[in-house]
């Protein structure tokens, strides 16, 4: 079974310093049939503003993902960790039993393009975590380059939940095909630019669940970024 999701059909929200597109209902955007998919609950597409950012907040009980795509973010929080993440980065934070952070755009010449990922955890009132490690682009090119694991396997960064996130660059004509399990459930999303996934055409935004399939396929009609959620 496969279940489009168009760019053009998210929730956005324009605040001035920031433009966000929702592929699934959060802050006041709300649909009760994209309410998340499966233990995947927030996939956001962020541009924050030259300088601008989200001042500190809380959070709870949630795996927070970011990865970056153009630009960079600087990440502070309540347990202490500081970093500048960019391209290739990826920062997992464990809110646990409460955390608070914050968010900003380092830059005062170039927007930062993340995407703003959440994921239920397995279970509550775990105690607060963070992590982030770099995934070079030769290591995702014309493969898909496992990410975020419930294990840390091949040295992802570990989420607590069962679960696995990869992401791939592919050229435009460049194919790959990744095995799939029926009893798993998957959820491709379109970080840019123009690809076939099981004979349907995405483009930057888009995104298609599929389930009960024994097989991805993915080919790239144009230079493509895609991630590739792999969820119990």
């Amino acid at each position: 079974m496969l279940t489009i999701r168009k760019a053009n059909d998210r929730g956005y929200a324009h605040h001035g310093w920031l433009e966000s597109y929702h592929t699934f209902s959060f802050a006041n955007y709300y649909h009760p049939a994209h309410m998340g998919y499966r233990s995947l609950r927030v996939i956001n597409e962020d541009r924050i503003a030259e300088g601008a950012g989200f001042g500190t907040h809380p959070h709870r009980d949630m795996e927070i993902i970011s990865y970056v795509l153009a630009g960079a973010l600087e990440h502070r929080d309540s347990m202490g960790n500081g970093s500048i993440i960019r391209p290739g980065d990826v920062q997992r934070m464990t809110a646990g039993t409460g955390v608070t952070h914050s968010e900003f755009n380092p830059s005062d010449q170039e927007t930062a393009h993340l995407l703003q990922i959440w994921i239920l955890p397995d279970q509550t009132d775990l105690t607060p975590s963070y992590e982030g490690k770099h995934f070079p682009a030769t290591e995702k090119r014309g493969q898909l380059r496992l990410l975020a694991s419930q294990d840390g396997r091949e040295d992802s960064v570990r989420v607590h939940q069962d679960m696995n996130l990869y992401a791939t660059l592919l050229q435009a004509g460049e194919r790959l095909t990744h095995p799939a399990s029926p009893d798993r459930y998957f959820w491709v999303q379109m970080a840019r630019g123009e690809a076939i996934v099981n004979g349907e055409p995405l483009t930057t935004g888009d995104a298609i669940a599929l389930e009960a399939i024994d097989q991805i396929e993915l080919t790239a009609q144009a230079d493509a970024e895609i991630l590739l959620f792999d969820l119990a």
